[in-house]
């Protein structure tokens, strides 16, 4: 799962080398390999754990969406969060972002869930954990990921000037303790999911606020159809 051949953008590689270095990780190393040899089906695959941030530099985020666990449905995850690949069936909390853009933005989504086009101009498309088992949401919880994942939002935070956090859900709003309101924009609201999106996901205009902030700081804000 993790090696010396970590699938990653060779800047966050140096921006998170001494996380890789620390114990912690490497007993989460370990908890994955055991996972691995009791032959249970761990998503998403190996070389995508880390495809988020593999599609863009730490220097070229624009807008953060924080996911929780992957998705763990076959052919499903494959390390964006909230993305599927193409061809597969949308997800619940899927569609609901794409119905939310529709009324935020008067733009028709295509019906793809494959988001590489939003992470290629900049949006990180972040889990809190990064793997989970087959069938069994949640199942990585409390193994570490959690602990590396606030250390990019830290990293992030630190070293970067105007970025747009959108935080669905008290999982993800957890993040924002670490986080600088000034130098950023936080946007939080409920989960999309279908359990909570209708207590203030929808009409939340998420992703027209971003594009008017990161246009007011002078960055070209992400075109959101696919």
């Amino acid at each position: 799962m993790m090696d010396k051949h970590i699938q990653m953008h060779e800047h966050w590689l140096q921006w998170l080398q001494p996380e890789f270095d620390q114990p912690y990780m490497q007993e989460l190393r370990t908890f994955l390999q055991q996972e691995k040899a009791q032959k249970k089906t761990i998503y998403p695959h190996s070389s995508d754990v880390f495809s988020a941030l593999d599609s863009l530099a730490p220097e070229q985020v624009k807008v953060v969406i924080l996911g929780q666990d992957p998705y763990h449905g076959p052919n499903q995850a494959h390390g964006l969060s909230f993305s599927v690949k193409p061809g597969v069936a949308l997800p619940a909390s899927l569609r609901n972002m794409f119905q939310e853009i529709e009324q935020d933005l008067g733009i028709t989504m295509t019906g793809t869930g494959y988001l590489k086009p939003w992470a290629d101009q900049g949006v990180l498309l972040l889990n809190s954990v990064l793997t989970v088992e087959q069938g069994q949401a949640g199942s990585h919880q409390g193994c570490g990921w959690e602990r590396f994942t606030d250390r990019v939002i830290s990293l992030l935070n630190e070293r970067c000037e105007h970025v747009v956090f959108m935080l669905w859900g008290a999982y993800a709003q957890k993040k924002a303790k670490s986080l600088d309101g000034d130098r950023h924009l936080i946007l939080k609201a409920p989960h999309p999911s279908p359990l909570s999106a209708y207590r203030g996901f929808f009409g939340c205009g998420h992703f027209s606020s971003a594009n008017a902030y990161l246009s007011r700081k002078g960055v070209e804000p992400i075109d959101w159809r696919l």
